[in-house]
């Protein structure tokens, strides 16, 4: 009683840069996992110039090493995640993505700007 619930979506999901989740037209919304990757970059400047390196030809496990604040060990690699397992924005950017597809633009959350590569949808 007198807990308010909020959407991480509805705030970090809206700010500005941009960083809004692509519509999924591809029927996606009976998957239940995906196999991301990600870079995460604390300044949108940076997201957009690692984004630029992948869009370029460089390969997205090379550019999140050199550029990724997170994860950059094993080159952006999360695994297998399932609906529930990630803040509201980079879910529903990873859920609307098809396979072997990358967001268009970084995606806003509380930890920075993400691009996100879905390798794999269960």
């Amino acid at each position: 009683m007198g807990k308010e619930k909020k959407k991480a979506s509805n705030k970090d999901g809206e700010s500005s840069g941009g960083g809004k989740a692509p519509k999924d037209t591809s029927g996606g919304s009976g998957y239940t996992k995906v196999k991301v990757r990600h870079i995460l970059c604390e300044k949108y400047s940076r997201a957009l110039e690692a984004l630029n390196k992948v869009n370029e030809g460089s390969s997205f496990a090379d550019v999140a090493r050199e550029y990724s604040e997170d994860k950059a060990r094993s080159g952006g690699d999360l695994g297998w995640k399932r609906r529930g397992e990630m803040v509201g924005p980079f879910q529903d950017a990873a859920f609307a993505l098809p396979k072997g597809g990358m967001t268009p633009e970084p995606v806003k959350t509380s930890f920075g700007y993400h691009i996100i590569l879905v390798e794999d949808k269960q």
